[in-house]
């Protein structure tokens, strides 16, 4: 039974870590744009705009509209007494004969009352054609052309962001993995000295005070191993969020740090032209002037015309009940009078909204171009830190060698050989983060000039 319990765990843990994917530093980008949420609201916004052009391409077409009315009243709404009208009104009974509105037959029965209009069925449908509406239509096209682009940009400086701080991430992670190796690097050699040291103790050469002091060293690098795995892990939860997929089911591809070749940056004038960020600007004084124009457009005559067709059926259970249909033209003019005076405020705040998109674009723009610089600068201040931490590892690696020569030799104590370790170990740590850091300033130089 304890032997099957054995089998089952290693099948399992077989099974852990093949069910692990090795991710590349493109792999991650690739499921970041797929699987991250603020990549798939982006998208959804540039839906989203494009169904608002859509629905503002519909306001050229004539708006068609069908009415229906429908009427019944406790009394009718009219009623002639026919027996008091004088002779005079032969001609109109004459008349309300040959319609139908009247029975020939009731003039000869005594006093008679015609009633009318107790109840009614009233349909009509009819088709307006704007045929100038200050602009508005043109403009909130225009302006939702200009929305849609704008949502495409704002998803390209969303995905930017997202790529970066991927990025970020991953070489952050193979940073503290760097360390790692470097500590057990340092927990064998540390293993070799504290072997040598206790055949010395053994055979009364040294005392065992220094085999307490290397275990303290193991112990600071079991410390230090601790926070590592506490670091690692909290940056693998991060950068599965950021993709979409759990820390535990992917591991990344290690890259060699050993030959990290510089970036070749221009030398030339730096250009902001071509960054979304900077096309975005131009994108919102654009439809700032949109909106200005839309809002003086409001506040303008409107001229319509239009056709339609009504029919009438009043008296539904009469005999004599009216009917009718009949079509109709019809031009419409609209003067929005009493608007002007707050419409002359309206457009005052629209003029002066666009006078601030375009100083915001002229100060955002040279916030960018002083961005640029600077990352330019970071990048190469970090390239020369990669190359004095590379040197300080060389110069640490020859100081441990004399340190372990000269302490085998009888002529160093152990804690220069332990000092002579720890400046390697940090010298390499050192080494780790200048190249993390240098390659995260290389995607931030190649972002904002690609």
């Amino acid at each position: 039974m304890k032997r099957l319990g054995l089998i089952i765990t290693f099948c399992f843990t077989i099974s852990f870590t093949f069910s692990q994917n090795v991710l590349t530093l493109e792999q991650c980008k690739a499921l970041a744009l797929k699987n991250n949420l603020q990549s798939k609201n982006s998208e959804l916004s540039v839906e989203i705009a494009q169904q608002q052009k859509k629905e503002a391409f519909t306001k050229y077409f004539p708006n068609i509209s069908a009415t229906g009315l429908g009427f019944m009243a406790n009394k009718p709404m009219m009623s002639m007494d026919l027996s008091a009208m004088s002779e005079g009104l032969a001609p109109i009974i004459t008349a309300l004969v040959q319609q139908g509105l009247l029975d020939p037959t009731t003039l000869s029965s005594g006093p008679q009352k015609m009633d009318m209009l107790k109840n009614g069925l009233i349909l009509g449908v009819m088709a307006a054609q704007p045929v100038f509406a200050g602009g508005q239509i043109v403009n909130g096209n225009k302006l939702a052309k200009a929305g849609i682009e704008a949502r495409k940009l704002q998803k390209q400086i969303t995905e930017n962001d997202i790529l970066l701080e991927t990025e970020r991430y991953f070489w952050k992670i193979v940073s503290l993995k760097e360390k790692m190796k470097t500590i057990e690097n340092s927990e064998i050699l540390l293993a070799r000295i504290l072997s040598d040291v206790k055949v010395a103790v053994a055979a009364g050469l040294t005392t065992s005070n220094n085999i307490l002091r290397i275990e303290l060293e193991q112990n600071k690098l079991e410390s230090g191993k601790l926070k590592l795995e506490n670091g690692l892990m909290m940056l693998k939860m991060a950068l599965g969020l950021k993709m979409g997929i759990p820390a535990e089911s992917f591991e990344i591809q290690q890259p060699d740090f050993v030959e990290i070749m510089p970036v070749v940056t221009n030398n030339g004038n730096t250009s902001i032209e071509h960054r979304p960020e900077y096309k975005l600007l131009d994108k919102s004084v654009e439809i700032a002037r949109l909106q200005r124009n839309m809002e003086t457009g409001k506040h303008l005559p409107t001229v319509a015309i239009g056709a339609g067709y009504n029919y009438m059926h009043f008296d539904l259970k009469k005999k004599e009940g009216m009917k009718n249909d009949f079509g109709m033209l019809f031009a419409n003019v609209t003067v929005p009078i009493s608007d002007w005076w707050g419409g002359a405020h309206a457009i005052k705040r629209k003029k002066l909204e666009l006078l601030q998109a375009e100083n915001t674009k002229t100060e955002t723009g040279e916030l960018l171009l002083q961005q640029m610089q600077n990352i330019k600068y970071g990048l190469n201040e970090a390239y020369q830190q990669v190359l004095l931490a590379k040197k300080s590892i060389l110069s640490a690696e020859k100081n441990l060698k004399i340190s372990q020569d000269n302490y085998n030799a009888g002529i160093e104590t152990l804690s220069d050989l332990l000092e002579a370790q720890n400046l390697l170990q940090q010298t390499r740590d050192q080494y780790a983060e200048a190249a993390a850091e240098y390659f995260i300033k290389s995607a931030e130089y190649k972002q904002v000039n690609k």
